[in-house]
């Protein structure tokens, strides 16, 4: 049996099917049995949890999943990969592969095939240029995952971790810190990989919290004025939130001073501060108070 996660078999095996990794899909493969391992260890897979992996590739992630729980579904956008997978997961009676672009799924009609009436984990290898639109997928839907393992490039992993006051801090950051609890499992280098990618890779575990993290009257609210901080970070939070675009729905303006002051003395927030340096909770305490 072919060991995709040896790079001269995963070679190979490409060349037997006359393809190679796609650029335009952002193709990089994985090729390292020690990562794959740290991956499934990652998603601390209970015994009966399903699995939803995001990005199939040539299969050895996808193999090591169906070792670890009892269903897996696959997902997997480019169909000429399909021999290879027929070929390395064949014989996995555990395994269900959709050949379809993630972000066009039905989500309800894939969460409900893949798990059921439970919850369940997905694990995914994503290209960089959509790791953000995949990430707010499944935010979206976190109240049906029980745990999101994602390999990623390492400077989105920072970000997702960044604590209030350093310099990777954004609103990205607090967006996913609200929806989840963020652990950073560890770095993955680029010779893994095959072709190598430019950067550095992590890989980073969410355990999905329902609300959120932060008590919060109106999280929409909430995050309409931690966007208008981070719009313009270099601003101090008074100054952001006077200018907050109108789109925010905030009902600020600039003749609105005294009353923003007003707002974050009420909130007991300094509005000299940057937005950078506020935690999730005093951001829910501003909005609470507006």
């Amino acid at each position: 049996m072919i060991d995709v996660s040896s790079p001269k078999q995963a070679s190979e095996l490409l060349r037997k099917y006359g393809l190679r990794p796609t650029k335009r899909l952002g193709q990089n493969f994985l090729c390292d049995r020690n990562t794959l391992d740290r991956i499934v260890r990652a998603a601390n897979l209970p015994s009966d949890d399903p699995v939803i992996e995001i990005g199939a590739g040539l299969g050895g992630l996808t193999l090591a999943l169906t070792a670890a729980s009892p269903r897996v579904t696959a997902i997997e956008i480019d169909r000429h990969l399909e021999p290879i997978l027929e070929e390395v997961t064949g014989s996995c009676q555990n395994l269900r592969i959709l050949y379809q672009d993630f972000l066009r799924i039905d989500m309800n009609e894939l969460f409900d095939s893949a798990f059921g009436a439970q919850s369940g984990i997905v694990v995914a290898n994503i290209p960089y240029y959509i790791t953000t639109p995949i990430l707010e997928v499944l935010i979206t839907n976190k109240a049906r995952l029980k745990r999101i393992v994602l390999l990623v490039q390492q400077e989105v992993a920072d970000r997702m971790a960044a604590l209030p006051g350093s310099e990777s801090c954004g609103a990205m950051s607090l967006y996913v810190q609200y929806n989840a609890q963020v652990e950073l499992i560890g770095s993955v280098p680029r010779t893994v990989f095959m072709p190598a990618p430019e950067v550095t890779s992590s890989i980073v575990a969410l355990t999905p919290v329902v609300p959120g993290t932060v008590p919060v009257k109106n999280e929409r609210q909430m995050f309409h004025i931690i966007r208008a901080a981070f719009t313009q970070r270099r601003k101090t939070l008074l100054n952001a939130l006077l200018r907050a675009p109108a789109s925010f729905n905030l009902g600020f303006g600039m003749d609105d001073r005294a009353r923003v002051e007003k707002l974050l003395e009420s909130a007991g927030i300094d509005g000299g501060r940057r937005g950078e340096t506020l935690s999730l909770s005093e951001y829910a305490t501003i909005s609470d108070a507006l």
